[in-house]
């Protein structure tokens, strides 16, 4: 599975190359607007100094009015124009937004993304190609899920995420901390059918089945309801060794239980094992527990950081995406006291929001280079498609991954079976992580 899942950063990941050609595909498509354009003011310019007669000196001023507007077509039709993440799947900023034309896409050179850094900077094998092969597999067999309404559970995207991470990286053993109704039991299953699972929950997910649809798994152990146990406190060694794992490296956890990240990295980290997935990867001010998007959300990071000076582009831009998208983060949202913005408000959230610790910024610091030193890969899940074709509301695309299917796509939309689902299966996404982890 370590080989499956490791391949070199490109040499200049914040640069201009040639890869936003290539994953984009509308190099073509940019020239012919430019070359469109180019005809169309020598003939503009051909008609107002032949017909209308114009003289000497206004055919100059028309000329450069032409001038001018060919220099922002360029601009509109130029790619590259800023780069924030070291991730492929990030995308530059939006020239229309830049310029107050403010739509769908995001304003995303000035609000920025940090992206962990990892030891080695290496990332996943996966591209976006994989992922739309995915999707196409994925989409019936989603159809088919026996828990059809999961609210407050995982929606689409990160069903497909934790499908399609599964499946690539193929673990001998899957753990589970967090399994509500069994909905994750049931993606982990549809990806690796004869793989055994371990699920970890306060509530068994059979107490659910007298009220409604739920799914509880043959070939899964569970230590939840009376027989839970907190994976922090579970006898690993002891576990791997009843179940003949050896190798941890071929072991895959999932989190979703609504703890501090920087905990739970911790603890597995010291039961020895390396692949982790976190299903609510709260952005910066937001959420109920610490997450990893919160932790490497630092100054230092291209694109981290946060100023909490009321008249800065930022508070403007932050204001302003309010009014579009239910979870956008506001200025008073973001600081707290003593202009405290890291974590959320300078507090570290654990359990559900039961625990809220105030943090100072020198901890979060810290926090951030411990977890640089044991990071190996850091990839976050794109949303599988843009929100003029999913209609979500809840996270704001100028802090998300570029889209698997992007805006104005319908026709893949559709082809890939995406349209036949209800959007509200569109609204839960978190940015779901996967790291990969090992010592200092």
């Amino acid at each position: 599975m370590l080989e499956r899942t490791l391949s070199s950063r490109r040499g200049n990941p914040h640069g201009e190359g040639d890869d936003d050609v290539g994953v984009n595909g509308d190099e073509s498509k940019t020239k012919k607007q430019q070359h469109i354009l180019f005809r169309f003011t020598n003939r503009a310019s051909t008609y107002f100094s032949r017909t209308l007669g114009f003289g000497g000196l206004y055919v100059p001023c028309v000329a450069i009015a032409l001038l001018l507007l060919l220099a922002f077509s360029f601009i509109f039709t130029s790619r590259g124009f800023v780069c924030i993440s070291s991730s492929s799947f990030y995308r530059p900023a939006s020239r229309a937004a830049f310029f107050g034309l403010d739509g769908l896409d995001s304003d995303f050179g000035v609000l920025g993304v940090p992206c962990c850094r990892s030891k080695h900077g290496k990332t996943v094998e996966w591209t976006s190609k994989d992922l739309l092969k995915g999707l196409e597999e994925f989409v019936p067999i989603y159809e088919t899920r026996p828990i059809k309404n999961n609210m407050y559970g995982m929606g689409f995207d990160h069903s497909f995420g934790l499908w399609f991470m599964a499946r690539w990286l193929k673990p001998d053993l899957m753990i589970e901390s967090g399994a509500f109704k069994g909905h994750s039991t049931w993606v982990l299953r549809q990806a690796m059918p004869d793989t055994r699972i371990i699920s970890l929950s306060p509530r068994h997910p059979e107490k659910y089945l007298k009220k409604g649809p739920a799914y509880v798994d043959g070939n899964c152990t569970y230590y939840a309801g009376k027989d839970f146990v907190d994976f922090g406190s579970v006898d690993w060694p002891k576990v791997m060794s009843k179940h003949g794992i050896t190798d941890l490296s071929r072991v895959l956890i999932f989190f979703d239980d609504h703890q501090n990240e920087l905990k739970r990295i911790e603890q597995a980290l010291k039961a020895g094992f390396r692949h982790l997935v976190f299903e609510d990867n709260y952005d910066t001010g937001t959420g109920d527990h610490y997450s990893l998007r919160q932790i490497c959300d630092q100054v230092y990071i291209r694109g981290g950081g946060h100023s909490c000076f009321k008249d800065s582009d930022e508070a403007r831009i932050r204001s302003r995406r309010k009014q579009f998208w239910e979870k956008a983060v506001d200025m008073e949202e973001l600081c707290g006291p003593g202009e405290a913005w890291w974590g959320v408000r300078g507090y570290m959230r654990d359990n559900f929001n039961h625990s809220n610790k105030p943090i100072s910024y020198a901890q979060h610091f810290q926090n951030s280079r411990y977890v640089e030193s044991i990071l190996d890969v850091y990839w976050e899940l794109p949303p599988v498609a843009g929100p003029s074709l999913t209609h979500q509301t809840r996270y704001d695309p100028a802090r998300a991954p570029n889209p698997v299917v992007e805006d104005g796509r319908y026709g893949l939309f559709q082809r890939l079976g995406l349209a036949k689902l209800d959007k509200s299966v569109f609204n839960g996404y978190t940015q779901m992580v996967y790291l990969q982890i090992s010592e200092q």
